[in-house]
């Protein structure tokens, strides 16, 4: 064979496209020749021949590997990746051909790759990050310099990789928490094995330098019976914690143990025999034994587990009975309906009325408030000022608690439409708790409504790094791959989400959105009459029937919209007028928002569907009046 045509071949998920590019530039700027099929195929290419050529013909190849290729069982870099693989098997074992580049926290030991990638050392660059210094390295390589020769890969038992920048470095230690078994005679004890779990959960996620599977992703596996291997590999975690719990009168039994994906290696186990008094001593054993084991066996040093948990313990309760009631309203919190939210307003309200000083009750009772004003389950103003007055709580007793930012920064952001002001709060709960995601998608929301839409992506892809199998989380990262045009990315992740949950609202309105932008009217109408929530299945429909030149259909389905909605939709119709070239009346249903304190108002200044109204003479004072004038 003679001379390679291309240096690199570098081969990735179309969902990482952008992370690709940016690595592509960076070796390009060091006078590499890279094959990137974005930029290099064209039009009379025929493409599977000319991957195959060119995997055939390259130099170096650099597999990209993240999150996104994690989830995905097909697809054709999995084609590239063997083809590698079967020409490396044709090469000494000395020569550098396989570079993976790994782009988040995904980890060698759960990786979906092929076991010839596990033989080199990886690469991890998150989001492209040090990209220049990774080049300088791939140039080095190819010029025949001393990294000329395929570096092993480590022991597993090391798990480490070599970063783009020099020295070695290990990967943060993983853990999912997956929901206690309840072994309890009575169901209704439910609350508390779910409960302790996710407090568990929550002050992991605390102690930095620990990544730690998400709540709604963790709890897909209740009541299941998959292999620790298969939870690993589908939360992308290096260890799982398992547990049961069986409460009679004032006793209980906690089980713990600590697993190691990768072999099925107890780290550590106790059984704790107690009453409910000792609660907290008994969580605190365990997050400071779980987090003592991580340290120690994982990355060969000690920690100070003791100070690590009590910095992250903060807020919780003193009294034993307001802990189990806020066990209980946290259980009826996570179901988010309106019946059951309510339940969780009342066990929260019981909660901080029994301990006053209950910082994190106060902050799970602004949560419950702020999904009633959201949601419409009760009134807006009211609702809105309930959950302001119990974040301020929160934070009055909790000054550093993430939770009560969070809380306190949507009702700046949905209540007073102050956008600066939520972005402060936004940005200390990232401070305080970077891998929080209900954090992320908070900052992520607030970045999106700016139009920071490179922002709102990068954070929003940590968030599903994070909550793989969280239905909430990939329908946000599917909306924002939409509002970029980025359609096939957004198909993928939104099918991804109605895969784990077929019956998840909005879903099925993004994919009729984007079924329009795409000029397919009749599928937009088909996806919107599967959506489950009410104002946007007639919002939906009323859109593509006027998009099929219907007209008769969309007024009708505009007019039960306005009659069954209009309290709390003013904004939607707003937005389905301008569409429908009525801009009067768009304009009439949007000052009427402004007069209902309607939720959607901050999204005015860079929604799409507003766009028709920019050069109206109406506009300019619209936004001012908001608060979103420049």
């Amino acid at each position: 064979m003679g001379a390679p045509t291309k240096a690199v071949f570098m081969s990735y998920a179309s969902q990482d496209a952008e992370v690709a590019r940016r690595l592509c530039e960076a070796l390009r700027a060091v006078g590499l020749d890279v094959w990137f099929d974005q930029s290099e195929l064209r039009g009379g290419d025929v493409w599977d021949a000319s991957i195959r050529r060119q995997i055939k013909e390259c130099a170096l190849f650099v597999p990209v590997i993240s999150a996104n290729t994690q989830a995905r069982e097909e697809g054709y870099f999995r084609l590239e990746w063997k083809l590698a693989v079967d020409r490396s098997h044709l090469m000494a074992d000395d020569r550098a051909f396989l570079l993976p580049v790994v782009i988040d926290a995904t980890i060698d030991a759960n990786a979906r790759v092929p076991e010839k990638f596990r033989e080199v050392q990886w690469t991890h660059l998150p989001a492209a990050e040090a990209a220049s210094a990774f080049a300088e390295r791939v140039q080095r390589l190819l010029s025949g310099g001393a990294e000329s020769t395929m570096p092993a890969a480590p022991s597993r038992a090391a798990q480490a990789v070599v970063p783009a920048t020099a020295g070695p470095a290990h990967e943060a230690p993983s853990i999912a928490v997956l929901p206690f078994v309840n072994r309890s005679h009575d169901e209704e004890d439910e609350y508390f094995s779910d409960g302790l779990a996710d407090e568990l959960l929550s002050v992991l996620a605390k102690i930095r330098g620990l990544r730690v599977a998400a709540r709604t992703s963790a709890f897909q596996f209740k009541g299941k019976n998959d292999d620790i291997a298969v939870i690993g590999r589908k939360l992308n975690v290096a260890t799982v914690l398992e547990g049961s719990v069986r409460k009679a009168g004032n006793r209980m039994r906690i089980s713990v143990h600590l697993v190691k994906v990768a072999d099925g290696y107890h780290l550590w186990s106790e059984t704790y025999d107690r009453t409910l008094e000792d609660i907290f001593a008994v969580q605190d054993d365990i997050a400071q034994s779980v987090v003592k084991e991580l340290r120690t066996t994982l990355l060969g040093g000690a920690a100070d587990a003791t100070a690590q948990v009590a910095a992250a313990v903060q807020g919780r309760a003193d009294n034993p009975e307001a802990h189990r009631l806020y066990l209980q309203g946290r259980f009826f919190l996570e179901r988010v309906t309106e019946a059951d939210v309510a339940r969780a307003v009342e066990y929260l309200a019981q909660a901080t009325a029994l301990d006053p000083e209950f910082a994190l009750g106060w902050a799970g009772l602004a949560r419950a408030y702020h999904l009633q004003a959201a949601w419409g389950w009760a009134p807006f103003a009211a609702g809105f000022e309930r959950a302001r007055e119990a974040a301020q709580r929160a934070l009055a007793l909790a000054p550093d608690l993430a939770e009560a930012h969070v809380c306190l920064g949507l009702v700046f952001e949905r209540g007073d439409w102050d956008l600066q002001a939520a972005d402060v709060e936004f940005r200390r709960a990232f401070e305080l708790a970077p891998g929080n995601v209900d954090v992320l998608i908070a900052r992520a929301g607030l970045a999106g409504i700016l139009g920071r839409h490179d922002e709102t992506l990068e954070l929003l892809q940590k968030a599903v790094a994070l909550d793989p199998l969280g239905t909430s989380t990939l329908r946000a990262l599917g909306r924002s791959y939409s509002s970029v045009g980025r359609f096939d990315d957004a198909e993928t992740t939104l099918r991804a989400a109605l895969d784990l949950n077929p019956k998840a609202g909005v879903v099925h309105s993004i994919l009729s959105s984007i079924r329009l932008k795409q000029g397919r009217p009749d599928e937009a109408l088909a996806e919107a009459s599967l959506e489950p929530h009410p104002v946007l299945r007639l919002f939906d429909t009323a859109m593509a029937r006027h998009a099929l030149g219907q007209a008769a259909e969309s007024d009708a389905a505009l007019s039960e919209l306005i009659a069954n909605h209009a309290e709390i939709a003013a904004f939607d119709i707003g937005q389905l007028c301008a569409q429908r070239g009525e801009i009067d009346r768009a304009f009439e249903w949007l000052e009427r928002g402004y007069a209902q304190r309607d939720s959607g108002m901050p999204l005015l200044a860079n929604d799409q569907f507003l766009a028709s109204l920019h050069d109206d003479p109406r506009w300019g004072p619209l936004l001012r009046k908001v608060g979103l004038a420049d």
